[in-house]
């Protein structure tokens, strides 16, 4: 009893009294390696650099490519680290397994982004990445190949804008997720992913097209049915927005020849509201849209029609 009460009391002084025993007493793996350590630690980084190099050169690509992961996971302080997370990722690309290679990729460029190979390494990443969007890469499930998930190819797109703020690389990767999206009719996602890239990069090659294409999905959007009047107006924001932002972008004039298309969409669809109301005999109603449709358009076939219809329900 007196032998635990001893160890109780005086292990927590001695701990606490120097630092050198401090350093005995604690646990934590978060404490720097002495040189020795490192030393031994970079010796054995090496070796396995080594090993992966002379399996490579044997043509044992799958065993390099372990020794290369083993030497950059295990000993990721080494010297011979950054090449060999490097070279994993080269071998895994080219044989064929993009998906690891790209992750391969992304574990250098997070932990080595003072490298000279940071940009050879998010050049081969966004490449990969790229391929995925266009549908190039399949994963295969019980023998059948198929396109990647869409929110797979979005994360590997969203990887390689991360890894490259603000630079055109980011720019396009962006661009892309929109275009995805767009592509699979997700209107609030592709609108998000565009503004989000014209917010980020306004002054990129890419962001006046992402803006004028707001437009776009939204003028979509109405022609598959859902025509409120609300995305239409927000159809002609996109476009006012992008001729404002953009005046001397090469679509500026479709964007006006578009804005005056939306402009004669709603002068027939007051027209045919109007006609609705006038049909069921509800003429208070109808007139409110006949002199919408006047109010509108100063001349025109819509302007006479209503024009007509006022005259007949006495006015």
């Amino acid at each position: 009893m007196l032998h635990a009460m001893t160890q109780r009391f005086i292990l927590p002084l001695l701990c606490g009294s120097a630092a050198l025993l401090m350093l005995a007493c604690s646990p934590s793996t978060d404490l720097p390696l002495m040189t020795t350590n490192n030393a031994q630690a970079s010796g054995e980084g090496e070796a396995l650099f080594q090993q992966g190099k002379q399996a490579e050169a044997s043509g044992h690509t799958q065993r390099a490519i372990k020794r290369y992961d083993q030497a950059a996971s295990d000993f990721p302080f080494s010297p011979a680290a950054p090449q060999a997370r490097f070279r994993q990722a080269q071998l895994l690309e080219q044989s064929g397994e993009s998906l690891d290679a790209f992750e391969a990729y992304q574990k250098f460029l997070v932990r080595y982004q003072a490298s000279n190979l940071y940009s050879a390494a998010l050049a081969s990443q966004t490449k990969i990445a790229n391929a995925a969007a266009d549908g190039s890469i399949k994963k295969n499930f019980l023998g059948l190949h198929s396109r990647l998930a869409t929110e797979k190819i979005v994360e590997m797109l969203g990887q390689v804008r991360d890894n490259a703020p603000k630079t055109p690389t980011a720019a396009h990767a962006q661009f892309t997720i929109g275009r995805i999206y767009q592509d699979e009719h997700d209107v609030a996602k592709s609108i998000a992913a565009y503004r989000q890239l014209v917010r980020d990069q306004p002054d990129s090659s890419q962001a006046p097209e992402a803006l004028f294409r707001v437009g776009g999905v939204l003028t979509a959007d109405a022609n598959r049915g859902n025509r409120n009047q609300a995305t239409l107006d927000l159809a002609r924001e996109a476009y006012n927005d992008y001729l404002t932002q953009y005046p001397a972008h090469e679509r500026n004039a479709e964007a006006r020849q578009l804005l005056a298309n939306l402009g004669s969409r709603e002068l027939q669809g007051s027209f045919n509201i109007a006609e609705y109301y006038y049909k069921i005999h509800q003429n208070a109603s109808a007139k409110v849209y006949y002199h919408d449709v006047l109010k509108r358009a100063p001349a025109g076939r819509l302007h006479d029609a209503s024009r007509a219809r006022l005259k007949q329900l006495g006015e």
